[in-house]
């Protein structure tokens, strides 16, 4: 009897060691803790448009929830954290136009839970109306992005490509 127990013992000491071990062989991903965005998309529909971009967070303090209204968050620039900056092509200088409403948004909290706070994805946002100068006086625009993270680091900024308005 006790040799039909030994092989299965020793079988699930050989299970629960790999249970423990196998985990700590899987690699997370490192990311600084400054938000990093890359360009990926501006998409056009008639009256609006959806910009994209892509960021990565070592920490994984995007975001903002709704009682976020404390200091800092209570003033200007940092009670918003994603920034979407307009610029018109103005005789061959992109020149940044300050709009009556500018383009801030609060993306809403997205930290993972678990150990592992490493954040990778997509932002996108809805530009409308579009164009967002009507009937400016210049005719190919893009936009700069920038995203803030909780603990206020700046991530870098980031252009769409060029758009030739209609």
């Amino acid at each position: 009897m006790e040799r039909r127990r030994l092989p299965w013992a020793k079988l699930t000491a050989a299970l629960l060691a790999l249970a423990v071990v196998f985990p700590a062989c899987l690699k997370t991903d490192e990311f600084p803790v400054e938000p990093n965005i890359t360009f990926k998309s501006l998409e056009v529909f008639g009256d609006s448009a959806s910009l994209t971009v892509s960021f990565t967070d070592g920490d994984g303090d995007i975001g903002l929830a709704p009682g976020d209204t404390f200091p800092p968050y209570d003033t200007l620039p940092y009670s918003f954290n994603l920034f979407v900056e307009y610029e018109e092509l103005q005789n061959g200088v992109w020149t940044q136009v300050d709009l009556l409403l500018p383009l801030y948004y609060r993306i809403p909290v997205i930290t993972p839970t678990g150990q592992n706070k490493t954040l990778e994805g997509d932002l996108s946002v809805a530009l409308k109306p579009f164009p967002t100068v009507i009937g400016g006086a210049y005719d190919t625009v893009r936009y700069s992005v920038k995203l803030v993270d909780r603990a206020l680091h700046e991530s870098n900024v980031v252009r769409s490509d060029a758009l030739v308005l209609d």
